[in-house]
């Protein structure tokens, strides 16, 4: 019986587990494995305390530094899935895919969340070589170039805003007629003479050598294909939260993200903590990730002892 369980081994779930080993709270990580999204990233410049790491090389530090407190009050858990959580009255059951069962009397949730991926001919193959899923890690590298966004949710317009601040020109890609982003900030983008917008487009194929070229797409109005040349490609078309686990369990958003309070990160169900990609806050980082996995543990020492 543990205290605390942390599920997730991100930039929230490692968090999480330092702070509670310090703590002196009798904690089990599970994970199927360190470093969460951010290992397939090739380099990283928004990682505070380091001007740029690898992707890899952060999961790696994430692990070591979790190993590192490993012992009598911290146990490591690698290469699990968790399939299922029970809350009970006073403890909570999680199960996991190979037919293990542990218990706890608290829970955080840092299991993040999944990039849906461009479904286009080549994406696959261009992938980290020109088509990314990340302008905070990844804008930079693209400065004075020409570079394309696929979406019409805020978050294409917000990471076209950030692009306009460096890259040659922006243009944006949305398969529907009508926007999704706050009319507002459709508005102001729009009047930026380096921004174009693109509606009624099927993405058909990404075309390049070892990198990115040129992005093939049809008109869904004329049936006509037009290619855009074009060195970058971020792709924002939304994510998948890893909470199939736990969906019936606290309250899910109409996207599927853990809705927690804001002050502690606290679900709806007392106990049960959430922090990082797989929440509804605003805004997904792993800075934001870790302040939100240390807000929750802060919350969830001192729940813990009001209720051991």
């Amino acid at each position: 019986m543990y205290d605390l369980i942390i599920i997730g081994g991100g930039p929230a779930g490692t968090s999480a587990a330092v702070y509670a080993a310090r703590k002196q709270l009798k904690t089990a990580i599970i994970t199927t494995e360190f470093g969460g999204q951010s290992t397939v990233s090739e380099t990283i410049y928004n990682w505070i305390g380091t001007p740029e790491i690898g992707g890899m090389e952060l999961g790696e530090n994430l692990k070591k530094h979790i190993l590192y407190y490993k012992g009598p009050f911290l146990d490591v858990i690698e290469g699990e899935k968790i399939t299922s959580v029970i809350k009970n009255d006073n403890k909570i059951l999680i199960k996991s895919e190979s037919g293990k069962t542990y218990e706890s009397l608290a829970l955080i949730i840092a299991t993040g969340s999944g990039r849906r991926k461009l479904e286009a001919i080549n994406a696959d193959k261009f992938e980290h070589k020109g088509i990314t899923y990340c302008a905070s890690c990844d804008g930079p590298m693209f400065a004075d170039m020409d570079v394309i966004v696929i979406g019409g949710g805020n978050a294409a317009f917000e990471t076209s805003i950030q692009l306009l601040a460096y890259c040659k020109s922006v243009t944006l890609i949305h398969r529907s007629a009508e926007f999704k982003a706050d009319q507002i900030t459709v508005k102001k983008t729009l009047e930026n003479p380096k921004f174009k917008a693109i509606t009624n487009a099927e993405i058909i194929r990404v075309d390049g050598d070892k990198f990115v070229n040129s992005l093939t797409y049809k008109d869904k109005i004329t049936g006509n294909e037009n290619t855009i040349q074009t060195t970058g490609i971020f792709v924002e078309i939304g994510q998948t939260p890893n909470v199939e686990f736990v969906k019936n369990v606290v309250e899910i958003d109409k996207i599927g993200k853990i809705v927690v309070d804001p002050m502690t990160q606290m679900s709806s169900v007392p106990g049960i903590w959430a922090a990082g990609d797989c929440t509804n806050g605003k805004y997904h980082q792993n800075n934001i990730a870790v302040g939100d996995a240390v807000k929750a543990l802060e919350d969830a020492y001192i729940w813990i002892h009001k209720n051991k």
